[in-house]
Parts: structure tokens; C-alpha cells; sequence
């Protein structure tokens, strides 16, 4: 019995081991972002979502963890996630967005629109890459795997003039 029992407890620790923490980005609030610019100038990559979208949530876990897109996202970008559906309201650039409700228990947040808009719509998930001026030079509607993200990451780089790092 006594052997059972030590086997049992070498057992139990030998099959524990720590689990990694997993990579993600940092995520800065969009009332961050004008302090941030003033300490170093970097593009804004806004994700755009909501809760009950699964492309989102598929994004989340595993375009978003991914280590390259982690270190490119944390190294030169401001990441910002921003929850379309959100109540509450979001100082930015200078001006104050709010939700608008459109229905029963339904709506959506005004800087969301403002960013997610493409062909007169909002889909999610939705991408909105700004320059450090906020203006938009890349927006998009669509779920994007880690290898296509890094693709959009570089080329708004290069169009920059910065590398990946």
C-alpha cells in the first residue's frame, strides 16, 4: 500500500508541468494612445469585434497568439481591442464616441463605425490599421490567419518604412 501510494505521488508530480503562459499582445485603451504617441510615434492596429462573433473569437485564439504576430504587434504597434457592442463611451483624437442603440438590445458603438466601415458596412472581425496622424491606411472585414496578419503588419511597415522586428 505504501509503495502505491509513493508511486502515485511520483506519478502525480512527474505529470505536472507548469503551463507556458501564452502570448498575447499588450491591449492599450484608446484614451492611452495620444500619451503613448508622445513617447514613441507608431502606428494604431485597432481589432474590431464582439462577442458573439466566432471569427472573432477564433482570431483571439489563435491569429492573436501567435508569437510572430505577438512580437511584431508588441514591438510596433499600438494593439487596441475594441468591442463593437460596447456601452460605454471612448474619448479619442479629440472627440467622444458613444453607443447607439438600434433595437432592442441591439446596437453599436460610434467609434466602431467610424473605423470598421468599408463599402458601407461593418463586418466582423474587422481590422483598422492608423498611422501615428490616425489616419486609416488599412482596413479590412474579414478573418485573418497569423500568416496573412503578418503580411498586412509589413506592408503598412514598409509603406513606413520600418521593419518587422
Amino acid at each position: 500500500m505504501q509503495k502505491a501510494y509513493i508511486l502515485f505521488v511520483i506519478l502525480a508530480v512527474g505529470c505536472t508541468k507548469p503551463v507556458a503562459a501564452t502570448a498575447q499582445p499588450a491591449v492599450y485603451k484608446f484614451e492611452q494612445i495620444d500619451s503613448l504617441q508622445r513617447v514613441e510615434k507608431r502606428n494604431i492596429m485597432v481589432f474590431i469585434h464582439t462577442d458573439w462573433c466566432k471569427f472573432c473569437r477564433t482570431m483571439e485564439y489563435t491569429t492573436f497568439k501567435n508569437k510572430d504576430v505577438v512580437n511584431a504587434l508588441n514591438r510596433q504597434f499600438y494593439f487596441v481591442s475594441l468591442d463593437a457592442e460596447q456601452k460605454q463611451d471612448i474619448s479619442f483624437n479629440g472627440k467622444t464616441f458613444k453607443y447607439k442603440p438600434s433595437g432592442a438590445g441591439t446596437g453599436i458603438h460610434e467609434l466602431a463605425v467610424e473605423l470598421g466601415t468599408i463599402d458601407g458596412q461593418v463586418s466582423y472581425p474587422g481590422i483598422c490599421i492608423l498611422n501615428p496622424k490616425y489616419e486609416i491606411v488599412f482596413s479590412y472585414n474579414q478573418f485573418l490567419s497569423a500568416g496573412d496578419l503578418l503580411l498586412v503588419l509589413q506592408r503598412v511597415l514598409d509603406r513606413s518604412k520600418q521593419p518587422v522586428r
